[in-house]
């Protein structure tokens, strides 16, 4: 990934040009966030090749909604250029008729990929034609890996799912390099006994050690404002820590209800907007912002669950990346009981395991469930005809997944390790 330094005439900020450096990043800031809201109100998404099936017009009339149904969950599946077909996996991995998802390749990946992606959802799971809970982003982002244009590409794809179906109740966030560990009926059977107003947010406020580089330092993510760029470029001069909010960190991979995903979009009070504009030149942004967002508001800190339900495998070092899982990890992470884990290289013979041994999945077909009436056979897909989607059945693995989330709800009671007050 190409890196600089901004300097002089190419958009530098020497000592003498403070007044310059100041504009740029209030006009920067300011150009953000009116992106934001216009793809709010704007979001081009690829139409889906259409099915014809005789139960179509009834099916999505079908799903009971609210508090007294099962939970409805709103995934976004994000994935960079040559993702396309570990998304699909992805998908049919953690599909379900009840939820809602949107697909989001990162600019970088051509328009014959994101084609060949919504083609591939239908193919291999006839249930989206009927449904229609599955949107491919048609003008994706940049995904700049450390900078701003991947928070934008997140708030947008909420902005989508709220506009098309406001009727789900917790947003998640997958990478192509993540893979379930439970079946959707597993999840959506132990979350319907979980309160719905909780976030399940991984985050920390003590971040001293990692100031100079969370807080201090100030970049320009190029894919803003450039098409197709994906480098950023970092400040010459540093910023102190900020003053009217407390800066947090944590995982990018949020578990969010859907008054809080309203919060960070329509903000009906200033602290969101606030802190997008702040966020706008912080390496990293996904790592805080949400974090940040949630901490300093009255309203949602005590509703925050401190752990974001992924398995991973880290060095002794807290700081390390996690490391690749392989198939000697299976057994611990199975019995973990974490509804997710990561990461996983692409076409891994471990997700052959998990497919095989937990989820059950039909060779290219989705995870068979209680909404699965269809026969299975070498040449056909239990899931090609469905009945009552409204039903779960849960698995062997659900009993493992209750025990790590009563677990993880009691951490949470104590607050010792929450923005909790």
């Amino acid at each position: 990934m190409g890196m600089g330094t901004a300097r002089g005439a190419a958009g530098g900020w020497l000592p003498g040009e403070r007044w310059r450096r100041v504009l740029f990043l209030a006009l920067a800031s300011v150009s953000f966030l009116i992106s934001l809201i216009l793809l709010f109100l704007s979001a081009p998404r690829l139409r889906l090749p259409s099915v014809v099936l005789p139960y179509t017009a009834a099916a999505a009339s079908a799903v009971r909604r609210g508090p007294d149904a099962p939970p409805c969950l709103a995934y976004l599946l994000i994935g960079a250029r040559g993702d396309g077909r570990r998304l699909l996996r992805l998908l049919l991995a953690v599909y379900h008729p009840r939820n809602r998802y949107v697909l989001h390749l990162s600019a970088d990946a051509p328009d014959d990929e994101r084609l060949s992606l919504a083609a591939g959802v239908v193919a291999a799971a006839p249930a989206v034609g009927a449904f229609e809970n599955v949107a491919v982003v048609g003008k994706p982002t940049a995904g700049t890996p450390v900078g701003s244009s991947g928070l934008a590409g997140t708030l947008r794809a909420a902005a989508v799912l709220l506009r098309l179906h406001a009727d789900w109740d917790w947003f998640l966030t997958l990478n192509a390099a993540d893979y379930p560990l439970v079946t959707q009926d597993d999840l959506i059977h132990v979350l319907s006994s979980v309160p719905r107003d909780l976030n399940f947010i991984d985050h920390m406020g003590d971040i001293e050690s990692k100031e100079p580089e969370k807080v201090q330092q100030i970049i320009v993510d190029a894919g803003i404002y450039l098409s197709g760029r994906t480098n950023f470029f970092r400040g010459t001069q540093k910023r102190p820590a900020p003053e009217a909010f407390k800066f947090f960190t944590g995982s990018p991979w949020v578990i969010l209800n859907r008054r809080f995903i309203e919060y960070c979009i329509l903000a009906w009070e200033n602290l969101p907007r606030i802190l997008l504009m702040y966020f706008h030149n912080v390496i990293q942004p996904q790592e805080g912002y949400f974090q940040s967002v949630i901490c300093n508001s009255l309203d949602f800190r005590n509703f925050t669950v401190n752990n974001d339900l992924r398995f991973m495998v880290r060095d002794d070092s807290a700081e390390a990346k996690p490391l690749f899982l392989s198939r000697e990890h299976y057994g611990h992470m199975v019995d973990s009981g974490a509804p997710f884990a990561r990461p996983f290289q692409e076409n891994d013979p471990l997700l052959d395991q998990i497919d095989s041994n937990i989820l059950k999945r039909w060779s290219h077909g989705t995870v068979p469930g209680a909404w699965c009436t269809g026969r299975k056979r070498w040449f056909s897909d239990p899931c090609s005809q469905w009945g009552d989607v409204n039903i779960v059945r849960p698995g062997p693995q659900a009993v493992m997944l209750q025990q790590y989330v009563n677990r993880t709800l009691e951490e949470a009671k104590s607050g010792s390790n929450s923005c909790r007050r």
